[in-house]
């Protein structure tokens, strides 16, 4: 089995789909578990390849695999109690970033101010998996309800400096109206008042309130059949990004370069009036907080202009790999373990010690990478597992 941790929200799911895809490929005939929070069954499902979910929503103790895994590839955070969880269910091996702290010296440096897809995808290939970063696409669902078509104007963000005001979504959901667009407003239950004040104010009727009353799956279904999202950083920009649905994304704190889609698909805006330093507690970031109306108006414009090809929104919702017989021949494994051999990469000086969201405003130079000969073999399978420390 490949056990594979991954206990965060929508968003985070998604940008990691091209990592579990390169397991999937590279290990076809293993079962492939994924831990996360179970109400994202729906979303695991819509990304296909995955044999199993295993629940946990935080960095406690898992339910214990049995048997132990062969693989346990942390997909979660830089550690230390990430490596922790996972060496604790006494893997053959464990993929991950190199920490010390978790006394795990094997993997590459983690490095804060790179995007979240390469992240994940190069931590496999410094194991010798290839990932192709831009297989994001998400399998489509059946339309939900009917809904089909609609603007989806999403106001809620995590963290109040995610949060564009609710009288610009209001003047922007307006002004989208008046141009013809159905619009709707989601959210989660606990983002329900939220969606409500953006929709009054906008003059919307209260049916076009769906915060609250979609769960992820159907939420991913009003995205891949709708005409255009409109949200901040988060979790819905993403599964916009996995349908090819024309998206504006507003940005702040965190730069689309560490989070955005892909920027070679014009039919997808990321906007970002920043770097700036930080604002008030419990306001928008000043680098969202600068985006007007205008603005987000104009790019609505551009990706309507450009519309995702028809043979991209076809193709979206159609993973290249899936559960089942016929899968994909891995790459060739090398002897022993059954892990690539590695590619070694250049040290960087370390980060501070976070699991999750990196730290700091802009995008750090890449490193170089080693060249050459900087191909090393595997060290042999452990015959013990890594303890559990702390």
């Amino acid at each position: 089995m490949i056990l594979v941790l991954r206990a965060l929200g929508v968003g985070d799911l998604a940008t990691t789909v091209p990592a579990l895809r390169a397991l999937r490929t590279a290990y076809p005939d293993q079962e492939l578990a994924l831990a996360a929070p179970h109400w994202l069954a729906p979303l695991v499902d819509l990304v296909g390849g995955i044999d199993r979910l295993i629940h946990t929503d935080d960095l406690g103790p898992l339910d214990q695999p049995a048997p132990p895994p062969h693989l346990a590839v942390n997909l979660h955070g830089r550690g230390p109690q990430s490596h922790r969880m996972l060496t604790a269910t006494r893997p053959d091996r464990l993929l991950a970033f190199t920490n010390p702290d978790a006394d795990h010296h094997d993997g590459p440096p983690w490095w804060a101010h790179e995007h979240e897809v390469d992240r994940w995808c190069r931590l496999l290939g410094w194991y010798g998996i290839p990932a192709d970063r831009t297989n994001l696409a998400l399998r489509r669902p059946a339309v939900a309800g009917g809904a089909t078509g609609v603007t989806v104007v999403h106001p809620g963000a995590k963290a109040a400096q995610r949060r564009w005001p609710v009288d610009r979504f209001a003047a922007l959901a307006r002004a989208l109206t008046d141009r013809g667009h159905r619009v709707v407003v989601t959210g989660s239950a606990a983002e329900a008042p939220l969606a409500g004040a953006v929709a009054r104010a906008a003059g919307l009727p209260a049916s076009a309130v769906l915060a609250g009353t979609t769960d992820v799956g159907e939420l991913a279904a009003l995205v891949a059949h709708a005409r255009l999202v409109v949200c901040g950083d988060t979790g819905v920009g993403h599964l916009a990004t996995g349908y090819g649905t024309p998206s504006v994304l507003l940005f702040g704190p965190v730069p689309p370069a560490w989070w955005g889609p892909p920027p070679d698909r014009p039919w997808h805006q990321a906007l970002w009036a920043g770097p700036r330093p930080s604002g008030p507690a419990g306001a928008p970031h000043p680098a969202l907080a600068a985006l007007d109306v205008p603005t987000v108006l104009a790019a609505v414009d551009r990706v309507t202009r450009a519309g995702a090809p028809t043979d991209v929104r076809a193709a979206v919702g159609r993973p290249a790999v899936f559960v089942g017989a016929g899968r994909t021949a891995g790459p060739a494994e090398a002897a022993g373990d059954g892990i690539p051999a590695e590619a070694g990469r250049t040290a960087v000086p370390a980060e501070a010690d976070r699991t999750g969201v990196p730290a700091g405003v802009g995008r750090a130079a890449v490193p170089a990478e080693a060249g050459g000969d900087g191909r090393r073999p595997v060290s042999p399978r452990r015959p013990d597992p890594v303890a559990t420390s702390g």
